[in-house]
């Protein structure tokens, strides 16, 4: 304590103004630069403060604070030297010196070993790299995602076609089973019903003959109902010839303009270089008759008919994705502008029975024989349909790889057109 007395004691001491033999001069040039000096180190330490806690995780936080320790004592020294200009008070300058010699000294020693740690810290360039390379990857990643997305959604609806596909098997098989049976049970009847008309005396009572002409017409359109069951069954009788769908379509079209009615438009867009194909000319033309009917209680206030054929490469996705075996097809499509069905009426539509209209008005036949007889000349039928927007069918058809014979003109009885089954 008493060296420390001695120490400060600036009895025989001078200020430093007298060494500059207070020249005014040379006194404002060491107090201002000494002012700024000092107000820099001073400004500096609060920069760093508020730098690292705003930043808590900053790597080697504490050196800024050792740091900031180290310009505040060249601070205070230059403060002490504008203040010894005027007092002797050289030995507590001496003091602040000292204490910032050794936070100098103890800031250096802490600093050399951190070095190769900091020389370690990636650079601005590298850490833009890695986040480049981090985003590259975060976009690979959503790719995959996205494609596996895709790949779920293409088994999810590849299941649900399987499905739909076994559900309509399923029911073929069974409906087939009870046509033929019922078909054999009918003949019978018919074959009985005949006989008694031969054996009814030709004066015989009017009344039974009417009878048995009522039954026996009864019993046909029970074989007309069977005929159709095989044919949803994939059990018909087909006479499949080469020919280019686009003839029969094209009479079709004059068939139908005469008889669906004035309000409804029948249009063909049919592809002028339409691949031939091998089907049954006569379950062909039932299949298209069904459909036009269909459309045409689609659109009780009158619409579009449009009838459309095109050529499907083997290559095309739309194979593949229709469960298709690989080739070329043709397609004919029959849309409406009429009303429309919603999704569940629409997954039901080619079900054999299944309308939605009231008792009498529809059989629900019309669009089961024709995806029967799709399916059964190795193709199949699509349906696409929303409320309001109208509805699409679709029939894909295998390409024949010979070339087309003609096709004779046939004539249609109107009375197809007015008994046949309407949408579901």
């Amino acid at each position: 304590m008493t060296n420390l007395q001695t120490l400060l004691e600036t009895g025989e001491s001078i200020p430093h103004g007298a060494c500059m033999g207070w020249r005014p001069e040379l006194i404002s040039l060491h107090v201002v630069s000494d002012v700024i000096i000092a107000l820099s180190y001073l400004s500096i330490p609060i920069v760093l403060a508020v730098f690292v806690s705003r930043r808590p995780d900053m790597v080697f936080g504490w050196v800024a604070w050792a740091f900031a320790i180290f310009l505040v004592a060249c601070g205070a020294s230059h403060l002490l030297d504008i203040w010894t200009v005027w007092y002797p008070h050289f030995a507590a300058e001496g003091l602040v010196k000292a204490l910032t010699a050794v936070t100098s000294l103890a800031t250096a020693i802490v600093l050399w070993p951190l070095l190769p740690k900091a020389l370690k810290l990636p650079s601005a360039d590298e850490l833009r790299r890695a986040v480049d390379a981090l985003r590259l990857q975060i976009r690979e990643r959503d790719l995959a995602l996205r494609a596996l997305e895709r790949e779920r959604e293409e088994r999810r609806r590849a299941e649900d076609m399987l499905r739909q596909a076994q559900k309509m098997e399923a029911i073929g098989q069974l409906t087939a089973g009870i046509a033929h049976d019922f078909n054999n049970l009918m003949t019978a009847v018919i074959g009985n019903l005949e006989r008694a008309r031969r054996l009814l005396p030709q004066d015989g009572s009017r009344q039974l003959a009417r009878a048995i002409r009522g039954a026996a017409l009864g019993a046909e359109r029970a074989g007309v109902l069977t005929h159709r069951l095989l044919a949803f069954g994939c059990r018909q009788p087909l006479a499949p010839n080469v020919m280019n769908v686009n003839d029969v379509l094209e009479h079709l079209a004059d068939t139908l303009r005469r008889t669906l009615g004035g309000n409804i438009r029948v249009v063909s867009n049919l592809t002028f270089d339409l691949w031939p194909t091998r089907v049954d000319a006569d379950a062909l033309e039932s299949a298209i008759l069904n459909l036009a009917v269909n459309a045409r209680d689609a659109m009780p206030e009158g619409g579009n008919l449009v009838m459309t054929t095109r050529n499907v490469a083997a290559g095309d996705m739309l194979v593949a994705e229709l469960g298709l075996a690989a080739g070329d097809y043709i397609e004919i499509a029959l849309s409406d502008t009429g009303t429309g069905m919603p999704e569940e009426v629409a997954s039901r539509a080619f079900e054999p029975f299944f309308t939605t209209k009231p008792v009498g008005e529809g059989s629900g036949l019309g669009l089961s024989q024709a995806y029967g007889f799709a399916v059964q000349s190795n193709g199949t039928a699509v349906l696409d349909s929303s409320p309001g927007e109208g509805t699409t069918v679709k029939l894909f058809l295998p390409r024949a790889q010979v070339a087309a014979a003609p096709l004779a003109a046939r004539s249609f009885a109107s009375g197809l057109l007015t008994n046949a089954p309407a949408y579901p």
